[in-house]
């Protein structure tokens, strides 16, 4: 259950909207600021439990990705045309069209799930599962190709509003662990039901799964659900990034709002001074899990009501304040959801 914790805090960046408010801002990255570079790095977002798949099992994912990825380009370029136009984008050398979705994703927000827009113009691509270790869960990663202005781009980020939880958390309760590792390897992000039911629906109709809500936690009295966000803190993986919000640009259009990254969330969530809820747009990968049998890949619609688990691993955080509208979670709740 959702338990509030009373501190002082500094003032928000703006004051706090309405909780009915509190996902429907919007604004678009300036992005002139020198030195602003982002580490990403496609890793896989595993169950915190879950056994890490054979090298060749990765490789095999890897593969079927970059294909699917090559398959999906616009049909006026050749895959070895699109191969050979690199561009930079925060200091990463990428395809061009990836740069074009990454600055549309990362630097724009737009297009990223919300109240923003009720139809993100992106599609979720169907994922080749491969089996996981020796048991019967199988795992692909998500893909999604973006339509910007009629140009078909594939990225392996989805970015959607939500509040980020950094604030300290109950780790030991009668002598029990509680939350173990959290702010390194994971944290709690907070979204309206409707936004995680909106996603859903793009993955049904992009992969024909449809979606467990296990390891969901809702909250009634907000009709908002908690996520596990995943985080990469392993030794030489970029670690995600933590952006905040600078002063409007004066000269720049209504909305239009650059960002500082400040470090990445583990530094972030490490420091008094930040730790409280920030509301924003967070970016995430996605992958995906589902239950069959070591003998037999489960498909969609095979009859058998498998469903498919999300799992979200957070990459970067564009926040623009602090709210006191999200009564954060401070130790394990129960799941609300079946």
């Amino acid at each position: 259950r959702y338990r509030t914790q009373h501190k002082k805090r500094p003032l928000s960046i703006d004051p706090p909207p309405p909780i009915n408010n509190i996902m429907m801002m919007h604004y678009t990255t300036n992005n002139t600021t020198e030195g602003s570079s982002e580490r990403l790095s496609l890793y896989p977002a595993y169950s915190k439990t879950a056994p890490q798949p054979p090298a060749h099992v990765i490789r095999n994912i890897a593969d079927h990705n970059n294909q699917m990825a090559a398959a999906s380009r616009d049909d006026e370029e050749t895959v070895a045309d699109a191969a050979n136009t690199l561009a930079e984008w925060r200091g990463n050398t990428v395809p061009e069209k990836e740069a074009k979705a990454l600055r549309h994703v990362f630097d724009d927000l737009q297009d990223h799930f919300g109240y923003q827009r009720v139809d993100p113009r992106v599609r979720f691509n169907n994922t080749n599962l491969a089996r996981l270790g020796n048991g019967g869960t199988w795992f692909g990663d998500l893909d999604f190709t973006y339509d910007i202005k009629g140009d078909h781009c594939n990225l392996a980020y989805i970015g959607m509003d939500v509040c980020v939880d950094l604030t300290p958390k109950v780790v030991h309760k009668h002598g029990q662990p509680m939350l173990k590792d959290y702010g390194n390897s994971w944290v709690y992000v907070y979204l309206p039901g409707l936004t995680l039911d909106n996603v859903k629906s793009y993955v049904k109709t992009g992969t024909g799964w449809d979606v467990s809500t296990e390891g969901i936690v809702y909250d009634p009295n907000r009709n908002l659900v908690a996520i596990e966000a995943k985080m990469s803190n392993q030794t030489g993986q970029p670690k995600p990034s933590f952006w905040v919000a600078k002063d409007k640009d004066t000269s720049a259009s209504r909305g239009d709002m650059s960002f500082s990254r400040i470090g990445s969330v583990q530094e972030v969530n490490a420091q008094p001074q930040h730790q409280f809820v920030h509301r924003g747009v967070g970016i995430f990968s996605v992958s995906m899990e589902v239950e069959g049998t070591p003998s037999f890949k489960p498909t969609p619609g095979a009859g058998d009501e498998a469903k498919a688990k999300l799992s979200f691993t957070l990459v970067s955080v564009r926040t623009w304040g602090i709210t006191d509208c999200v009564a954060p979670i401070v130790h394990t709740p129960s799941m609300g959801l079946n």
